[in-house]
This record gives structure tokens, C-alpha cells and sequence, in this order.
């Protein structure tokens, strides 16, 4: 069965080709399905194109489809071209020529438009819970370790003294910044293409902001032209935000490998955390972070891959869009559980104490010297230039402590206004009407 279907029967490579991975991913798409065609149903018995009956019937018997999926035995007949075929089918199996009418004043375009609009919605939900749990953690060990000393490092140099709370601190931090491009890519997830058919609106009289309030969306996407163009442009979005996430958790990974090396040794894993090598008995190897790298470096990759698909792309639908499912509906997946194993494996970080005490590091100390003086009343540059002739002489002894009490350093972390910074931005998704108006329609 195809939607388009006039009696002309296709070529079986061309239906291979054209369709390809559609069925399988179109899976992940029939819970948001079924829920925006509820929506849709009820809007069309307000201007009259559904009676009262029939939407009662119709509604029940998506409900019922609904279930289905929840419990696995929803599936794509052999023949049906994708999920909102099946679907369809099953009512006209079910009701006679009530099944067939749910399709009055949407068309394909912008039913799999909103499909995936409702099931980014409901991805970037559970990515905000595993944000927050990865978050959490990183200000646990960075209240746990604040008094910890560590180097801090430019042009891989030993440069200033640092500590393992601002090292943890700092990418819970960044998170929060990441959760705030991703709340961006939400708002522009969050309004309603329902309606704009195939692009050029309907000569039916919808009631698109019905369908609008009924599917909790913040508002509309207004012009039908532009709701279209959004295809692919939503993706992109929603994918760029995730890299930002990923870069976070890369560069992390990055400094996890480099730290627990032997040449700095300041942290270290469980045995059973690490893996070996099958020549050198000695080697611990931190390989999930070594993956964790790589996996969250490919999905940096993933906006840059659909703009490549898009960007030459005039005004319309065209089939090119489907290639786009392929890699951006399985990267919610991919980021969860790179977030989970990184949120059990921080647990896990032991951190090395005294660090600073070997003499390699005495120079982290040669700018807390130079405070000193100009503290004591010696100008800058002078107490910069006689703590630099000191070193190059080998008379530099410093006091290896330090007593930074701004925001933000060593001495006040400020984890508390990162926190609240986290938590104000969690409150602008707003998830709770959103649950409110998807479960209001499944109601029975």
C-alpha cells in the first residue's frame, strides 16, 4: 500500500531504493505518529469534515494502536511503504471509509514534519535527565577534590596552579552551557508544521491553532512555505546543539587519557575499568574514554553532514530529506549512553593527592611569587622580572600554596551559582505542559 498509490505498479529496484532504510527508522516514529493524528482527528471534526461518531471511533481505535506499539507488536506489513501507511491501513481495516478520511487537509509532508518534531521533543527530554545526572556528578567530585591541588597547563607548558574542583567545575559548567544551545534548538523544535501540508496550505478551513494547543507546541510555524523549509533545517539545529554537548564530553575524555598517562599520573581507574594489552602485562588502558572521544568526535561531525545534504536544496520537499533519518534519528541513542558510561565511570576517578610537591612543578608557583610582591608594594614588572631572575638563577623557592578567593577560583568555585544557573535553564523546557497535552489526547 502507498499513500500515492494510482494503480501503476513500481519497479521492485526503484521501491528498494527509493524506500530504503524508511521502514526500519519509521518505527522510532509511530508512537508521534499516532499522537499527531489524534490531534489532527479532532481538528477535523471542529470544521466538519469528521462527524462526532466517527471521530469517537477513530480516536479509540488510534488508542488502540497506540498500545500496540507500547508493547512491541506494532510492525510494517510486508508492501506498505512506511509507518503512516500502516497506520492508516489499520484503520480502513478497522472503520471502512472512516480510516480513510484521517488524511483530509495533511499531507505526507508535513505529517512526517511533525512526526519528527514530537519525537525530538520527547528525545531532548530524556537528553536534558541524562544532562543533568552527568552534571550532578561533575559538582560532587568537584566538591569532593576542590582542595586538591593539580597543574594547570598552556601550550601543554606546566603554567599556574589549579585544582581538581576547577577541573571537574569546569565541565559541569560547560554543560550549562550546552543545555542552554540545547534549549534553543527545543524552541525551534517546538512549533507546529501541521497544517502546511505540502507547502502551500489547504483549501479545508483548519483550525491550526487547535492542533497547535492540543499538541502542547509554545506556537506555530506560521507560513506554510517556511514550516517546509524547515525540514532539514530543524535537524541540523537540534544536531549542532548535540555536538556541543559532545564536544564537551570529548575534550573530558581527552584529558581523563592524558592525565592517568605515566608522565602525569595524576589520576587513576579501577583495574576492572581498564583494559590490557596482549604483549605488555604492565598496560592499564582507559579504552572507554578512547571511545567516548572518538564516538562524541563523530557526532560533531553529524551537522556538518547534513548541511551537505541540504544546503543546495531550492524551495520544497524533495527525497533527499529521508537520507537525513539514517544518522540523526539513532544519534539520541548514541548520546545517552555516552552519557551514561561517563556518568558511572566519573564515580570512579580516583584522584592522585600532593602532586605539586615534586620539584617539576615549583614553576606553577613563580606568578603566586610575583602577587606576593606586588602585594607587598613592589611594582609589576619589577617583581615579575626579579621572580624570573630568581628561577634562572635556581633560587627560586616558592611556598607552594595559594589563597585565590574571587569567583570562580581555586578558593571559591562558585558551584552553587552554577547549579542554580543549570536549574534556571532545566525550568525554560517547560516538559511538564507538554506531558499534559500528550496525555490529555490519549485519555480514553
Amino acid at each position: 500500500m502507498k499513500l500515492w498509490d494510482k494503480g501503476t505498479e513500481v519497479n521492485k529496484q526503484i521501491e528498494q531504493f527509493t524506500v530504503g532504510k524508511d521502514r526500519e527508522l519509521d518505527m522510532f516514529l509511530a508512537e508521534y505518529d499516532i499522537i499527531g493524528s489524534i490531534a489532527h482527528c479532532i481538528m477535523l471534526e471542529s470544521i466538519g469534515l469528521l462527524t462526532n461518531k466517527e471521530l469517537a471511533d477513530i480516536k479509540k481505535e488510534l488508542q488502540n494502536i497506540y498500545q500496540l506499539n507500547k508493547n512491541g507488536k506494532l510492525s510494517i506489513d510486508e508492501g506498505i511503504e512506511d509507518i503512516h501507511s500502516q497506520i492508516e491501513l489499520l484503520l480502513t481495516q478497522k472503520l471502512g471509509d472512516a480510516g480513510k478520511k484521517i488524511h483530509n487537509g495533511r499531507s505526507r509532508n508535513d505529517q512526517v514534519l511533525l512526526d519528527l518534531k514530537l519525537f525530538v521533543r520527547s528525545e531532548i527530554k530524556e537528553i536534558v535527565e541524562s544532562m543533568q545526572q552527568l552534571f550532578n556528578s561533575f559538582i560532587t567530585q568537584s566538591e569532593k577534590y576542590k582542595n586538591i591541588l593539580m597543574p594547570g597547563y598552556t601550550h601543554l607548558q606546566v603554567a599556574m596552579p589549579s585544582s581538581f574542583g576547577l577541573w571537574f567545575g569546569a565541565y559541569a559548567e560547560s554543560l550549562t552551557d550546552d543545555l542552554q544551545l540545547l534549549l534553543s534548538a527545543y524552541k525551534i523544535a517546538n512549533q507546529n508544521p501541521l497544517g502546511s501540508a505540502a507547502g502551500y496550505g489547504s483549501s479545508f478551513p483548519l483550525d491550526r491553532q487547535l492542533t497547535t494547543d492540543l499538541l502542547g507546541f509554545d506556537r506555530m510555524n506560521y507560513n506554510v512555505v517556511y514550516a517546509q523549509m524547515g525540514r532539514g533545517k530543524l535537524e541540523r539545529v537540534v544536531a549542532f546543539a548535540l555536538s556541543s554537548i559532545a564536544a564537551t564530553i570529548s575534550k573530558f575524555s581527552m584529558d581523563v587519557n592524558l592525565f592517568m598517562s605515566q608522565n602525569m599520573g595524576f589520576i587513576s581507574l579501577p583495574d576492572e575499568l581498564t583494559t590490557g594489552s596482549s604483549i605488555m602485562p604492565h598496560k592499564k588502558n582507559p579504552d572507554v574514554f578512547e571511545l567516548l572521544r572518538a564516538k562524541c568526535n563523530k557526532i560533531q561531525a553529524l551537522p556538518n553532514e547534513i548541511m551537505l545534504i541540504t544546503n543546495n536544496l531550492p524551495l520544497g520537499y524533495f527525497r533527499d530529506l529521508q537520507i537525513i533519518k539514517e544518522n540523526f534519528i539513532p544519534v539520541f541513542n548514541e548520546m545517552k549512553e555516552n552519557m551514561e558510561i561517563l556518568n558511572f565511570m566519573l564515580s570512579k576517578i580516583k584522584v592522585k593527592e600532593n602532586i605539586v610537591e615534586n620539584k617539576k612543578y615549583e614553576y606553577l608557583f613563580s606568578v603566586e611569587e610575583v602577587n606576593k610582591r606586588v602585594v607587598a608594594g613592589m611594582p609589576f614588572r619589577d617583581a615579575y622580572k626579579k621572580v624570573g631572575l630568581d628561577i634562572e638563577k635556581g633560587e627560586f623557592n616558592p611556598k607552594k600554596t595559594v589563597n585565590h578567593t574571587h569567583e570562580g577560583s581555586i578558593g571559591n568555585l562558585c558551584n552553587d551559582k552554577i547549579t542554580d544557573k543549570m536549574s534556571s535553564i532545566i525550568k525554560e523546557f517547560n516538559f511538564e505542559y507538554i506531558e499534559n497535552a500528550v496525555n490529555e489526547l490519549l485519555k480514553c
